[in-house]
């Protein structure tokens, strides 16, 4: 199930691009020389945004799928 909370520190951000070329779900997109998760929804989970950024700028917070959980409980 992706999807995620994405943050981007555009306090800390650069604008070097590395998150958009690094994601395979096409999240970021560099606005005004800052990335912005445009795209969160599409969010793999896979922390290749975090694992390449030079100021580690970027966090991601897993959806939590509550009505799922339930169903287990």
């Amino acid at each position: 199930m992706p999807g995620a909370k994405v943050i981007v520190n555009q306090n800390a951000c650069i604008g070097c691009g590395m998150c958009v070329k690094v994601c395979p779900a096409g999240v970021f997109k560099i606005v005004n020389g800052k990335s912005h998760a445009v795209r969160p929804d599409a969010c793999l989970v896979c922390r290749a945004c975090i694992t390449h950024c030079p100021t580690n700028c970027i966090t991601i917070k897993p959806r939590e799928y509550e009505p799922i959980r339930r169903l287990y409980e």
